[in-house]
């Protein structure tokens, strides 16, 4: 992994910590290859959509609610790293 993909990989997992309001978390105890909703890091809906906002407002990516696409990007940190790195305007 790239030292550029490592970061933006802590940063989003400080993102996740800190928009879902994660206090008791670390970016060490978010395995970035584990699922992010149901099994894994347990998050729900809700979650998706205020995660998505703050994606939104720090890298300026588009995330479409309704989309399975979307739900790819949401399975695991690794996944969202990817999309951001693509997609990103910031």
């Amino acid at each position: 992994m790239t030292h550029e993909a490592q970061t933006l990989e802590n940063e989003i997992k400080e993102l996740i910590i800190s928009s879902l309001a994660l206090e008791d978390m670390t970016v060490d105890d978010i395995d970035a290859a584990q699922a992010l909703f149901v099994n894994g890091l347990g998050l729900d809906s809700i979650d998706a959509l205020e995660l998505g906002l703050a994606l939104q407002r720090r890298y300026g990516v588009s995330v479409s609610a309704d989309s399975e696409e979307t739900r790819s990007y949401f399975s695991s940190v690794q996944a969202l790293v990817a999309f951001v790195s693509a997609q990103r305007t910031r």
